[in-house]
């Protein structure tokens, strides 16, 4: 008994796949197959079943239609109310099989004719039941009375749940039987409708009637005459639908059944030709040589077949040929190792020296060559030089270091290989002696090369060098080539990267030397930087000072001639010296201007806050100034909320910020002009002076400007002009309590300062940086 291998248990599994497809297929198109049919019988049956339904109601419209509008009904038995006329008609409409009762009622709501149909009501149990007439609700004829209409009204009607009327034949009477399938019973009402005009037509007595009826009945355009009621169960249609369903489903079965046979016959014609390919595989899969399958049909699974049998017979070769390139195979796999060793030792160093010596040793000892050389281009003096060599001795070596060859455009291999970079296989050294360099060629023959191989080496489209190989005795081949062009483009990149990683350590090394240097400079240049700074604030600060002493000394001089001390003055003495007081006022003002740039400048501003009220400042600085501005007759004045919040700031500072901006005001608002001081407590906790004047104003494309220091904007008034640091020093005192200014003016209109101040201590007021300590008296650092 063989023994059961390991390739046998797929072989096995394999074949029960197979086997199972059939299932499947079958399954899948039993599926298929049982959908669709249920489908369309569902289809078939539902069309059928709504047809009847319309044949019903319509059978139920056309009885109560042709009743209603028949005039021996309507006047010789209705209006008349001639019981037995209309119990005839009653009783014609009972004869229909589908008729269950008949009601007709007359104008006063009254039954004029009415018949039932027995009907026999199971009670649950098939021991106990029941025979009643059955009577439709009054409620359908009643809506008809109070909302009359010209079409017929059908009205489903539940008799008792889950039961319906089916005639039973046992009986000489007709009986109807409530069985437990859900049948339904339809009610068709009608009104009976006449005009109220007088047709002439009609006989007296009936004229009579009809108007004892209209008395009785109020005004309306239609009169309703009565009521006619015909029951209809739709238990015929049901056994007829059911009769049908028992044939279609019938039907549908036997062709399932069919389906599914013909499904089972069909797959068995495919998956025999499968088990047997699965054979022949299992075959192939041992090593065995299969015997040729004839394809018994034309269809798709005899052309797998016939293909199958290409197959076999293609692999047959394959195999043949596979065998004879495993050697093949073995030896490139050899070589792509050494190359994959190759490469990795390429990227272990970035020395030139170290990488040369490296890739020329593993190429020799992986890929057979006897002896290797490594020329580069030296790009200064173009020409192309040995970097290293491999496999001879240390003579020939360090002849060959010394070798130096010019590269030129001419038919040598020299200019293949640098300037149009093209590959070299000389079977025979002989052949191309004339194509070699006289040197080269001597060394080449005292170590007896036959056959050698050169590769360039490019990276970016750039020639770096070569390099060249021999096998000694042995003559090189394509496949040499082949290997040497595959590594030279690792073995150029790693040679372009070495050179980038020398030029960059030689950059590096030089721009850090340029560092030192340039620090230096940029260390001494600072340091005379601050050596002017603190020489141009001390001459500042000390011209400042210096000035004051003959600045008083002139001012206690003119006080005194202008006191009379010297004599009496004359009118053009006097005017002499308003202009000295005048230009000394404007110079102390320049002075102490620069005195406080200095400060500034030096950060040696302190503030010492505390809580002031705004409008006192105000109102102080404005009576100090009201004199001034009264000589140019120009009015001021301040308006102020009546309780102004208290605002923290620096006393000194506030006064002179509200003493530049009002000063300003007057120096630059001409004769008979107005300055309004403006005080606003705004809702983020800050405090709003405007200071508004009618002067000459400042060009738009200047407002910029303003606050810069020592800024020249032009002015209508230039002799009203000082050292242009008023508004930086105002700027400067503001931006210290963490306030804000602002300008807004037009040329020739006036101008209006704005700027804010907070009204809390700086370190609750929102969004503002503020100092740690805000206590009244407390000093901070203008910066």
């Amino acid at each position: 008994m063989p023994m059961t291998t390991p390739q046998s248990t797929p072989q096995l599994s394999s074949l029960g796949k197979l086997a199972s497809i059939r299932t499947k297929f079958v399954v899948f198109f039993s599926m298929i197959l049982i959908l669709t049919s249920s489908a369309l019988s569902w289809y078939f049956i539902e069309v059928r079943r709504v047809s009847m339904t319309e044949n019903l109601n319509q059978l139920g419209t056309i009885l109560l239609t042709s009743v209603v509008n028949n005039g021996q009904f309507r006047y010789g038995g209705l209006i008349a109310e001639d019981r037995a006329t209309l119990q005839q008609f009653v009783e014609s409409l009972m004869a229909i099989d589908d008729v269950v009762y008949v009601v007709v009622r007359g104008a006063d709501h009254i039954i004029l004719a009415q018949q039932n149909k027995i009907v026999r009501e199971s009670l649950g149990s098939v021991t106990f039941t029941q025979e009643r007439r059955f009577y439709p609700d009054e409620v359908i004829a009643e809506e008809l009375y109070r909302e009359p209409t010209s079409t017929p009204r059908i009205t489903p009607v539940a008799l008792s749940q889950s039961k319906i009327l089916v005639p039973d034949g046992g009986t000489s009477n007709p009986i109807w039987i409530l069985s437990s399938l859900t049948d339904k019973l339809y009610d068709f009402a009608m009104p009976v409708l006449r005009k109220p005009a007088t047709d002439p037509s009609l006989s007296p007595l009936l004229l009579e009637m009809e108007e004892r009826i209209q008395s009785r009945k109020s005004a309306a355009p239609y009169l309703v005459q009565g009521v006619v009621q015909i029951g209809i169960t739709d238990a015929r249609v049901k056994r007829a639908l059911f009769e049908m369903i028992r044939n279609v489903l019938i039907l549908t079965t036997l062709l399932i059944s069919a389906g599914i046979l013909g499904a089972h016959f069909l797959t068995l014609r495919i998956t025999t030709p499968l088990r047997r390919l699965a054979a022949v595989a299992r075959q192939l899969t041992e090593g065995e040589s299969p015997a040729h399958i004839p394809a018994t049909t034309t269809d798709e699974v005899g052309q797998l077949t016939q293909t199958f049998n290409a197959m076999t017979a293609a692999l047959r070769e394959r195999g043949a040929a596979i065998s004879s390139n495993l050697e093949t195979i073995r030896k490139q796999i050899t070589q792509l190792t050494a190359v994959h060793q190759t490469s990795a030792a390429i990227t272990s160093t970035l020395d030139l020296h170290e990488l040369m010596d490296t890739v020329l040793q593993l190429l020799r000892s992986n890929l057979g060559f006897s002896r290797m050389a490594l020329m580069l281009r030296d790009e200064d003096r173009d020409v192309g030089y040995i970097a290293q060599v491999a496999g001879v001795s240390d003579e020939i070596a360090e002849a060959a270091r010394f070798l130096s060859i010019p590269i030129k455009d001419d038919d040598t291999i020299l200019a293949d290989l640098f300037i149009h970079a093209k590959p070299i296989l000389a079977r025979d050294v002989n052949m191309v002696a004339h194509r070699i360099n006289p040197t080269t060629l001597e060394l080449m023959r005292r170590v007896n090369v036959q056959s050698f191989v050169c590769v360039p080496l490019q990276s970016h489209t750039q020639t770096l060098g070569f390099i060249a190989g021999d096998r000694g005795v042995l003559p090189c081949s394509e496949e040499d080539l082949h290997i040497l062009m595959t590594i030279a483009s690792h073995v150029a990149t790693a040679i372009d990267n070495a050179r980038t990683y020398a030029n960059l350590a030689q950059l590096t090394q030089h721009l850090e030397q340029r560092i030192q240097e340039r620090t230096l400079e940029l260390s001494q240049a600072n340091q005379q930087l601050q050596e002017h700074d603190r020489r141009r604030t001390m001459f500042v600060s000390v011209a400042s000072h210096e000035l004051r002493t003959p600045m008083t000394a002139i001012r206690s001089f003119a006080d005194n001639m202008a006191d009379g001390v010297a004599g009496v003055l004359s009118d053009r003495q006097k005017t002499y010296l308003d202009r000295i007081g005048y230009n000394l006022n404007r110079l102390t003002r320049i002075i102490n201007q620069l005195l406080d740039w200095s400060r500034l400048d030096l950060k040696k501003e302190i503030l010492r806050l505390e809580p002031l009220c705004l409008n006192q400042s105000a109102t102080r600085v404005v009576e100090s100034l009201r004199t001034v501005a009264a000589e140019k007759n120009v009015d001021i004045r301040v308006e102020s909320p009546e309780h102004p919040p208290m605002i923290y700031a620096d006393r000194d500072k506030l006064e002179q910020i509200l003493w530049n901006l009002i000063g300003n005001a007057v120096k630059f608002t001409p004769s008979g002009g107005q300055i309004t001081v403006e005080l606003e407590a705004l809702p983020d906790g800050m405090m709003q002076t405007c200071v508004r004047d009618t002067g000459c104003g400042i060009p738009p494309d200047q407002l910029h400007r303003v606050f810069d220091e020592f800024s020249k904007v032009p002015s209508t008034m230039p002799t009203s002009q000082g050292a242009q640091l008023g508004l930086f020093i105002t700027k400067s005192f503001i931006t210290m309590h963490k306030g804000h200014i602002w300008v807004e003016s037009a040329l020739g209109s006036g101008s209006r300062f704005y700027f804010t101040l907070p009204c809390t201590a700086p370190d609750s007021v929102p969004g503002q940086t503020s100092p740690q300590i805000v206590s009244p008296g407390t000093t901070i650092d203008a910066d």
